[in-house]
C-alpha cells in the first residue's frame, strides 16, 4: 500500500495509531473527571484503555501487513516497517503493563484514574519518537512521553519515595531535554533543516561532515538519548527513580521508554548522520562497553531486588547499544529482536515483583522470595523463565537476541566489544541465579512467607503466554526474526543492501 501524504485520508491512514491512541486517551480523561470519585471508575478505565490499545495495536498490524509506504520522501513521520514495529511493541509493553496495574493500584490504595490516560499519552509520545522524520516531531514525543512519565512515576502520593523519584526524574529529564534541544538547534544552524533526510543530503552535498556545529550538534543529541536510555555515565537517576516509582510503571520506564529512545535514536543515525558514522561509532562503542561493564557490576552489590533491576535494565542498554555500534542495518534487525524479548522479560520479571511486595516494593529482597517454588510453582517459574532470559542461557529468546547482536557486532568489526558483550553477560549470572536459588534451594523464611501472594486470573494467562513466548521464540526464532529483518529495511536507502543475515553487513 502507497500513500500520498498530500492527501488528507491517506495522511489520516498514515497516522491511525497514534490518532486512535490520542483520541481514545482524552474521551479516557473526560470519563476518569466524570465519575473521578466513583472506586469502580479506576478498573473500569483501566479496561477501557485497553480496548484503546487493541484499536491501535490491529492498525499497526494492519499497516504492517499491508506494507505501507510513503510515496515519495518523507517530511514528518516515517511511513515504514521500523516504525510498525517499534509500535507494536510499545503496544505490548502499554498492555501488559495496563493489566498489571489494575488491581496493583487498587491495592496499593492509588485512586487516580488518570492513571491509565497517562500510559496512553506515553504510548502515543513513544509512537512519535519512533516514527518522526523530523527533529522536532522526535522532540514533542520525546516530551508527551516524558512528562506522562513524570506524573506516573508521582502517582502514589502517600509515598515519599514515589514523590522523591518523580522529582529527580523531572529535574534530570528536564536537563537532558535542554542537551538535545540545543544539539537540534546545532544541526539546524548547520545544515538548515530538522527533517532527518534533508539533514543527511545537506551533509553529504556541502561535505560539512567536520563542521564543528555539526559534530557539537550529534554530542548533544547523544547525550540526550544517553539519559533517556540510562546509559553509563548518564544514569545516576535510574536506581532511585526505578526504586521509587510504583513497580508498573518501573516496568514501563525499563521497557518501553527504553524502546522508544532507542529507536528514535537509530532512525536519527541511520537516516540523517549516516556519513558521520566515524564520528558517532566510537562514542556508542565506548558508551556500551562501559554501560554493560558498570551495570553489571554494581548489580551484583544489590540485595534489594527493585534495585537490582534497575541495573540489570542498564546493562541491557549497554547490549542495545551494542547493536547500534557499527551503523548496519542487521544491527537494526538485531535490535528489533532483542526489544521485543527485552520488553517481554523485563515485564514479567516486575509483574513477579510487584505481586509479591506491598508498599512500592522497595523493600523485597532476593532472599524474601526464597521457598517461592514451594508455595507458588507457576510464579516461581516464570520469574525463572525470566531470569535465564535475562541471563541469555541458551533455549530462551533473551539468549538468541544477545547471540544476534553478537553477530552483528562481529560483522561491523567490532569483536572486542562483543567479547565484553559475552564477559559481562556471564558476570550477570552472578545476581541473575541466585534469585533462582532463593525460590527453589532455599526454605521460607516463615510459615507465611507467600500467603499475601495473589495473581488475578487474567494475569495468569497473561504471564504464561509471555513465558511460552520466551521458550518458543528461543528454539524457533526464525519467524520473529525474519519481521525484524523486513523492519529493517526501512534503512535501506542510506545503507545499501540489507543483508540476508544478521552476521553480513551491507554491500
Amino acid at each position: 500500500m502507497t500513500l500520498d501524504l498530500e492527501r488528507a485520508l491517506d495522511l489520516l491512514i498514515s497516522l491511525l495509531p497514534e490518532a486512535i491512541l490520542s483520541v481514545w486517551a482524552m474521551v479516557l480523561l473526560l470519563h476518569a473527571a466524570w465519575r473521578h470519585r466513583d472506586p469502580r471508575s479506576q478498573r473500569t478505565t483501566g479496561w477501557l484503555s485497553l480496548a484503546g490499545i487493541a484499536a491501535a495495536f490491529v492498525a499497526a498490524a494492519w499497516l504492517w501487513a499491508s506494507g505501507a509506504r510513503l510515496e515519495g520522501m518523507a517530511t514528518s513521520m516515517a511511513v515504514d516497517q521500523f516504525r510498525w514495529a517499534v509500535d507494536l511493541i510499545v503496544l505490548i509493553g502499554a498492555a501488559l503493563v495496563t493489566l498489571l496495574s489494575l488491581d496493583y493500584l487498587d491495592r496499593e490504595g492509588i485512586r487516580v484514574p488518570e492513571y491509565h490516560a497517562l500510559v496512553l499519552f506515553a504510548a502515543v509520545g513513544m509512537m512519535l519518537m519512533a516514527g518522526g522524520e523530523d527533529l522536532f516531531v522526535i522532540f514533542l514525543g520525546l516530551e508527551l512521553m516524558s512528562i506522562s512519565v513524570y506524573v506516573l512515576a508521582g502517582i502514589s502520593r502517600s509515598n515519599p519515595a514515589s514523590a522523591e523519584a518523580a522529582l529527580k526524574y523531572f529535574l534530570l529529564g528536564a536537563f537532558a531535554s535542554a542537551f538535545l534541544l540545543y544539539g537540534i538547534a546545532l544541526l539546524y544552524g548547520a545544515t538548515g533543516s530538522t527533517k532527518l533526510g534533508l539533514i543527511g543530503f545537506q551533509i553529504r552535498s556541502l561535505g560539512i561532515g567536520t563542521h564543528a556545529l555539526v559534530l557539537a550538534g550529534i554530542a548533544l543529541l547523544l547525550v540526550g538519548f544517553a539519559f533517556k536510555v540510562a546509559a553509563v555515565p548518564f544514569h545516576m537517576w535510574t536506581p532511585d527513580v526505578y526504586d521509587g516509582a510504583p513497580t508498573p510503571v518501573t516496568a514501563f520506564m525499563a521497557a518501553s521508554v527504553k524502546a522508544a529512545a532507542f529507536a528514535a535514536l537509530i532512525r536519527i543515525l541511520l537516516r540523517a548522520l549516516p556519513e558521520l558514522q566515524g564520528s558517532w561509532d566510537q562514542v556508542l562503542w565506548w558508551l556500551a562497553a562501559i554501560t554493560m561493564v558498570v551495570g553489571n557490576l554494581v548489580a551484583l552489590s544489590q540485595r534489594q531486588l527493585k534495585r537490582m533491576l534497575a541495573y540489570s535494565s542498564i546493562a541491557h542498554a549497554g547490549y542495545l547499544l551494542t547493536g547500534l555500534v557499527g551503523g548496519s542495518v542487521a544491527g537494526a534487525a538485531a535490535f528489533l529482536y532483542y526489544l521485543l524479548f527485552y520488553t517481554l522479560m523485563t515485564v514479567g520479571a516486575f509483574a513477579v515483583l510487584a505481586f509479591k511486595g506491598r508498599g512500592g516494593e522497595r523493600d523485597v529482597a532476593v532472599d524474601d522470595l526464597a521457598g517461592l517454588g514451594e508455595t507458588h510453582p507457576w510464579l516461581a517459574l516464570l520469574m525463572t523463565i525470566c531470569m535465564l532470559s535475562l541471563l541469555g542461557f541458551p533455549g530462551t529468546a533473551g539468549f538468541v537476541g544477545k547471540w544476534y547482536i553478537l553477530v552483528s557486532a562481529i560483522g561491523a568489526g567490532h569483536s572486542v566489544l562483543a567479547a565484553v558483550l559475552v564477559l559481562t553477560s556471564v558476570v550477570s549470572a552472578g545476581y541473575y541465579l541466585p534469585v533462582i536459588m532463593a525460590m527453589y534451594m532455599k526454605p521460607r523464611l516463615h510459615a507465611e512467607a507467600h500467603a499475601g501472594v495473589s495473581v488475578p486470573r487474567v494475569m495468569r494467562g497473561v504471564l504464561a503466554a509471555v513465558a511460552v513466548a520466551l521458550l518458543l521464540f528461543g528454539v524457533w526464532p526464525n519467524p520473529v526474526m525474519r519481521a525484524a529483518r523486513d523492519g529493517s529495511h526501512a534503512f535501506i536507502t542510506d545503507r545499501g543492501v540489507v543483508p540476508d543475515s544478521p552476521g553480513e553487513t551491507p554491500q
